[in-house]
């Protein structure tokens, strides 16, 4: 159901509380893509990434050490307007046990998006005007401000297609209730995105880095 109808039904009538979804997703999306494209394309171009090969831990153990950071840090970047909001609108009606797996998520997904982005250039510039390709399409087409319900016929396949529909539709089932799939489906596809932009980023690493 979409957000706005779902809030007319149930009584909730706080923009606030509808938008902090949106907001949310969007803070982790750009926080986590913009950071891996600055740090891991400097340490392509500067070669630094090669000393850490020489660490006796398994290459994908190592990755995903390089990657938490980000991870985190998309983590705190959602938790800022969630902290602005405590000031402005009530959100006892936010199921937090679903809200913060979907954050993680997201963080995980946006991250992994990054490096996948970020491995196939060689300046910061170019993985940046790169990432715009990914980003601004999943802000209009992901159901963040509105929902994919509402888009054109031919546009709502490209939506299913984009990891970031999943998150912001389980943030709008653990803010406000208005989701559109069942959650256990929202994080399980999260998580198999996760898992094929991490393994395509290795491989990618492997192929143009390694050897």
């Amino acid at each position: 159901m979409p957000p706005l109808a779902h809030a007319v039904i149930e009584g909730i009538d706080d923009a606030d509380a509808l938008e902090l979804p949106g907001v949310v997703a969007v803070s982790i999306l750009f926080g986590t893509t913009s950071m891996l494209a600055v740090t891991v394309t400097f340490e392509k171009k500067n070669r630094s990434f090669e000393r850490l090969l020489l660490a006796p831990i398994p290459f994908e153990l190592l990755m995903l050490a390089k990657t938490s950071g980000a991870i985190l840090f998309g983590v705190a970047n959602a938790f800022v307007p969630v902290a602005m909001a405590f000031f402005l609108t009530d959100l006892s009606q936010v199921s937090w046990g679903v809200f913060i797996p979907a954050v993680i998520m997201i963080a995980a997904a946006s991250t992994f998006l990054g490096l996948f982005i970020a491995v196939a250039v060689s300046e910061v510039f170019e993985a940046q005007t790169f990432s715009n390709f990914f980003r601004f399409p999943m802000i209009f087409l992901c159901g963040l401000f509105f929902p994919v319900e509402k888009l054109p016929i031919f546009l709502k396949p490209l939506s299913y297609v984009l990891p970031l529909t999943y998150g912001a539709d389980a943030l709008h089932g653990a803010v406000h209730g208005g989701h559109a799939m069942p959650l256990g489906l929202d994080l399980s596809l999260l998580g198999a995105f996760c898992a094929a932009l991490f393994a395509a980023s290795l491989w990618n690493i492997k192929r143009k880095w390694i050897l």
